[in-house]
């Protein structure tokens, strides 16, 4: 097709019809009809469009057709549907036509059906674009959905001679029944939109509420809406300290490089928006002054829809497209919004579901903590007692040496095992997700890390107020000896136990009161499992 350009007005061989009946078409009456009927046999829209123009040059015996799709606002065609090009002329013509100049401008302008019998003399005609076909007879009429023009059906070089008044009768005809096609398929498009937003929506929250980790469900939210919006990214924001909003998740099929900790400066319009809950919808990322991040460039059309919910705002869900492609409907802008609040709403739940989950974890813990606490240690306690008292009896009547010596090792044994499940007490009661704020809980959590490093899980004594007479500064000299000792002992072959103490009923030298570090092992540098190594930190409080 041509783009020419000229004045809008009529002239030369051009005709613009009267408004009168056109002649009755000679064209066979079953021919007809089965175009017509063939017109709407498909949902499908692009396949629409293609059966639109493929049954119009058939009918009219016209050798190239076309139907131009008009983009939103003044903005020309947005797609070009064409038939009778063989792929090799198509390849070879420089760019399609916008639909902005020329015979086809007029027709966006002025829709009504335009015949020419020689294009290439009307003054409002240009040259065609380099590699275009030669073309002279021209016919062109608007296709009209519900009030609503809706394109343009252009139709060129009839085979034996000019368009007819005939031919434009069927070419109106066959437009009308067009604008029925493209409407029902307009609403199966839209409804099969809906349909996958939908889905989408359903299998993020399903998704979410299965136990993600937090990172893992912004990402799943991000990749599903990137998806169905057809956008280069699909990209999580979340407010910082500072008032701004940083990219904290992004998914990119062409590689996320440097978008994860792309920040927007506070005091941006668009960032007023987002944290006032309004979603934003940008045309040209690349160029529109409210876009301030470095990576704007990459982008055309994009979408910014917050992640509201009941007043809380989790963050921003972004949706760029590429620069050149299509910018979003206003059903597609919905359908995004839609999504948009139920993603927030899942994700909501499913914060609160994992909230719930670590509270029945804590509440067991602490069941578990009591009945250690309660039954184990109390019988514990009371069987060590009966041992001390056996041991005292025996040592008054004077019985047997080897009898009070397998007691004494009974009892150190039991003391021993009191003083771990004491220790596995206050374990059970921390919160494994929160670092340690006690010191009890510091030196737990580096005994802890040192076990698979030395192959054993290290047991750990506590005697006396140790949280509340230790200082924080001899607390991190005192982890400094720690960490000292296990790593040392990690490089001695052989040892399969390690016994740490902390003991602040200590007494130095010279008397003042001090904490005391024990950490002792059986392993040696030659590897005798019954030799044992000891090192011993002391400090004063």
């Amino acid at each position: 097709m041509t783009e020419p350009t000229g004045p809008t007005g009529p002239t030369g061989p051009a005709e613009r019809p009267a408004q009168a009946p056109a002649p009755r078409p000679s064209l066979a009456l079953p021919r007809l009809l089965e175009a017509v009927l063939g017109v709407g046999s498909d949902l499908e829209l692009r396949a629409t469009l293609q059966r639109i123009v493929d049954n119009a040059a058939g009918l009219t015996d016209a050798r190239y057709a076309a139907l131009g799709v008009l983009a939103p606002g003044d903005h020309g065609l947005a797609e070009f549907c064409t038939t009778g090009l063989p792929d090799a002329e198509r390849a070879r013509i420089e760019h399609p036509p916008d639909g902005r100049r020329g015979l086809l401008g007029v027709l966006v302008r002025e829709p009504a059906p335009l015949r020419l019998t020689d294009l290439t003399a009307d003054p409002r005609s240009c040259g065609m674009p380099s590699g275009h076909p030669r073309m002279h007879s021209f016919l062109g009429v608007p296709v009209r959905v519900e009030d609503e023009v809706y394109g343009n059906l252009y139709l060129t070089e009839k085979r034996g001679g000019p368009f007819t008044a005939e031919d434009e009768q069927v070419a109106r005809l066959l437009a009308t029944q067009a604008g029925i096609a493209i409407g029902n398929a307009r609403l199966y498009e839209t409804a099969r939109r809906r349909e996958r937003w939908i889905e989408g929506a359903a299998a993020v929250t399903t998704a979410l509420l299965t136990g993600e980790a937090a990172a893992d469900a912004l990402m799943t939210v991000a990749e599903r809406a990137r998806v169905l919006a057809g956008a280069a990214a699909g990209v999580i924001l979340q407010p910082t300290d500072e008032g701004g909003m940083e990219i904290v998740t992004a998914s990119a099929p062409d590689g996320r490089g440097g978008l994860v900790g792309t920040t927007i400066a506070p005091g941006s319009s668009v960032l007023e928006q987002l944290l006032g809950g309004e979603p934003v919808f940008v045309e040209d990322s690349a160029t529109d002054p409210r876009m301030t991040t470095p990576v704007r460039h990459r982008f055309g059309p994009s979408m910014l829809l917050p992640l509201q919910t009941a007043g809380r705002l989790i963050g921003t869900l972004a949706l760029p497209r590429r620069r050149g492609d299509p910018p979003y409907t206003p059903a597609e802008k919905l359908l995004a919004t839609q999504f948009a609040s139920q993603a927030a709403l899942a994700l909501v739940l499913a914060d609160a579901q994992q909230r719930r989950e670590r509270l029945a974890v804590f509440e067991d813990r602490d069941r578990i903590a009591r009945d250690l606490h309660d039954l184990v240690v109390q019988r514990l306690f009371a069987t060590g007692m009966m041992l001390e008292s056996t041991l005292r009896r025996a040592a008054a009547e004077e019985q047997d040496a080897g009898v009070h010596a397998t007691l004494g090792r009974a009892v150190d044994e039991l003391r021993s095992t009191v003083q771990e499940v004491r220790t596995a007490i206050f374990a059970l009661q921390q919160p494994p997700a929160d670092a340690p704020t006690s010191f009890r809980g510091r030196v737990l959590r580096e005994t802890a890390g040192a076990a698979p490093v030395l192959g054993a899980q290290p047991s750990v004594h506590f005697t006396g107020p140790v949280d509340t007479r230790v200082t924080d500064t001899v607390a991190g000299h005192l982890l400094t000896a720690l960490r000292g000792a296990l790593t040392t002992m990690s490089r001695r072959p052989g040892t399969t136990r390690v016994a740490v103490t902390v003991d602040a009923t200590a007494t130095l030298p010279d008397g003042r009161p001090g904490v005391r570090l024990t950490v002792s092992d059986n392993g040696t540098p030659d590897g005798d499992a019954r030799a044992k190594d000891t090192m011993t930190w002391v400090s004063p409080l």
